[in-house]
């Protein structure tokens, strides 16, 4: 969706930009729309618009380029960030929004930082240095909805932590056999030596009993980040509760798809169905 430079942007017509780039990715974004009071939804919608751009720089699948040319993308658009003077609507929408709320601008320069380690990062060493990745490209996002919300409080902010990683681990346990055809692997190599695993063998993406292994280790660990941030939902009220809990509830869904699955990540993508989300929804309800 481009936004031309050329003409000058209102601030209603850069949420309105916003706003139509969100919905047009409503599949992927629904909290932007039914499930956040609307007087935060032009606020919501900005930053969606602005993680979304970003993240089509740094995804090779998108075609934004070679490495250097999508690691150009991304400086340029934390220069947008950081300009007192935007011209492109989703910054004119973004400082809006920063100047009513106010958010930390560092938690969107964490998340460019999360972009720009996509471009350039295909192994990871350590659980530590997965965890760092996480910190950097999931709980900057879990921190700009509480806040929006009204809620600023560390411990709050701790227990965010806890399930936005585990939902990052989670979409990547899901995702083991398509990142292996981005070159992607985010299984830590640690974690890989601890059950004899070689890169050889993730990438015949054929299962193994050490693979096995290897995937029940890392989804325990997801699990148990869910269960550390389990309180949460109960500590807020309103629809950000019910939104939290639907959140929760879908993550954990995930491994147990991939448990049900045998942990088989090759064969067939665990996926949470229409009917799991309804079920989800019901009891994130009630």
């Amino acid at each position: 969706m481009a936004a031309p430079l050329e003409r000058s942007w209102t601030e209603a017509e850069a949420f309105a930009y916003c706003s139509a780039l969100t919905k047009s990715h409503y599949e992927n974004f629904p909290v932007g729309s039914i499930l956040m009071p609307k007087a935060l939804q032009p606020a919501v919608h900005s930053l969606y618009a602005f993680m979304r751009t970003a993240d089509d720089f740094s995804d090779e699948d998108r075609k934004a380029g070679d490495e250097a040319e999508r690691m150009a993308w991304l400086n340029s658009w934390e220069a947008m960030l950081l300009d007192p003077q935007p011209k492109h609507p989703i910054f004119i929408a973004l400082q809006a929004t920063l100047k009513q709320h106010p958010l930390p601008v560092e938690w969107l320069t964490d998340l460019l930082h999360a972009f720009k380690m996509d471009v350039t990062v295909r192994r990871y060493e350590t659980w530590d240095n997965l965890l760092d990745y996480c910190r950097y490209s999931a709980n900057p996002v879990g921190r700009l909805i509480l806040t929006l919300s009204g809620y600023r409080d560390e411990a709050l902010y701790r227990l965010s932590d806890s399930i936005c990683t585990a939902l990052q681990l989670a979409n990547h346990w899901q995702d083991v056999s398509v990142d292996l055809k981005k070159d992607r692997i985010y299984l830590p190599q640690d974690s890989w030596r601890r059950f004899g695993v070689q890169e050889a063998d993730l990438l015949k993406k054929q299962m193994t009993p050490a693979i096995k292994q290897l995937l029940t280790f890392e989804v325990a660990r997801a699990r148990e980040l869910f269960m550390q941030g389990r309180v949460l939902p109960e500590r807020v009220t309103g629809r950000l509760r019910f939104e939290l809990r639907f959140t929760w509830r879908g993550g954990v869904r995930i491994l147990d798809k991939i448990e049900s699955a045998d942990y088989d990540v090759f064969t067939r993508r665990p996926v949470v169905t229409k009917t799991d989300w309804f079920g989800i929804a019901i009891r994130s309800l009630f």
